[in-house]
């Protein structure tokens, strides 16, 4: 049950940070709005709070002596895989301070960047919100008390990060992976609508003609074999010729 729950858990956060760094492209582009940094500081706000449960929960875990030696492996998995996710959202987090600061909405003259991002990001924040419909508060001043309230936040994460370091002490080089690389590219149950699903479909049509494309290899090269004896015979009766004469 706990595995399940750590799983389902460490997925959320994983949308979410993943919502969050396809919000944060937009930024400093034609797309930029103010609605967009709103729908960014809510991305970032529900990505802590479910980094902040997926780090209670692990760390309970971590720290219970009686689990199993193959429960503990799972745990260091999911665990590895939070940090990594926790780096991810820093990382994002600081390049959209660095932006928005570059961006400010409140200086008309400061053009933003035609990088032929264009309409609303709204479906990808309420995606991340889990909500159908994005409700957007009407303050104007969101932008500069966005950037205050994000400089805290980076600094809380780091903190963060540093507390699961000293409180669990899981060495990543340690834990091993469940699958090889690119495992799930070879799996024939996604097979469908996916992308891997129409690779896989891809890669076994040229499979039917392969009698064919023998024969036909076959076939060109005695044709060349034949046009080479050719070549030779004529060749030998033409210095036969010149011999002779």
């Amino acid at each position: 049950m706990g595995k399940d729950e750590c799983k389902t858990m460490l997925d959320a956060l994983n949308k979410v940070t993943a919502c969050y760094r396809h919000l944060v492209i937009a930024l400093g582009s034609t797309s930029d709005s103010q609605n967009l940094r709103e729908e960014l500081r809510k991305t970032r706000r529900k990505a802590q709070e479910l980094a902040a449960a997926n780090r209670t929960k692990l760390t309970a875990l971590l720290k219970d002596k009686t689990i199993s030696k193959d429960d503990r492996a799972e745990y260091e998995r999911l665990w590895v895989l939070f940090s990594s996710n926790m780096d991810l959202l820093e990382v994002d987090m600081k390049r959209s301070l660095e932006i928005g600061q570059d961006f400010p909405l409140k200086l008309p003259t400061r053009h933003l960047i035609a990088t032929g991002m264009t309409g609303s990001t709204t479906t990808v924040a309420a995606r991340a919100m889990s909500v159908q419909n994005m409700k957007y508060e009407a303050d104007s001043n969101v932008d500069t008390a966005d950037l205050r309230e994000l400089r805290t936040e980076i600094t809380q994460v780091s903190q963060m990060m540093e507390e699961m370091e000293m409180k669990v002490q899981v060495a990543p080089w340690a834990v091993e992976a469940k699958q090889e690389p690119g495992a799930e590219l070879k799996s024939n149950m996604s097979v469908g609508n996916s992308s891997v699903g129409v690779i896989s479909i891809c890669e076994e049509e040229p499979k039917e003609d392969e009698g064919g494309e023998r024969e036909a290899g076959s076939g060109s090269f005695c044709a060349i074999l034949i046009f080479m004896v050719i070549l030779f015979v004529a060749g030998v009766l033409g210095y036969l010729v010149v011999s002779m004469s």
